[in-house]
């Protein structure tokens, strides 16, 4: 599956995936970029990216990470 920036619930799914037992409020905003470039299948380009989108992100991840 192709991801970019506009999959938020997506991407969240596959970062909770990755590292179930890592809490999402405790990453920065870059490395956040980062982990999210790193996904496989991931697309979407480094300067298409904003805080509001890295802060829905976070949001979505952290319901997966409660309701684990």
């Amino acid at each position: 599956m192709q991801l970019n920036w506009n999959n938020i619930d997506d991407i969240a799914i596959e970062l909770f995936e990755a590292d179930p037992d890592y809490n999402p409020l405790q990453i920065r905003f870059t490395d956040l970029i980062d982990r999210i470039l790193a996904l496989p299948g991931f697309i979407g380009e480094r300067d298409k990216c904003n805080e509001k989108i890295l802060e829905a992100i976070q949001m979505c991840w952290l319901e997966e990470f409660d309701d684990a």
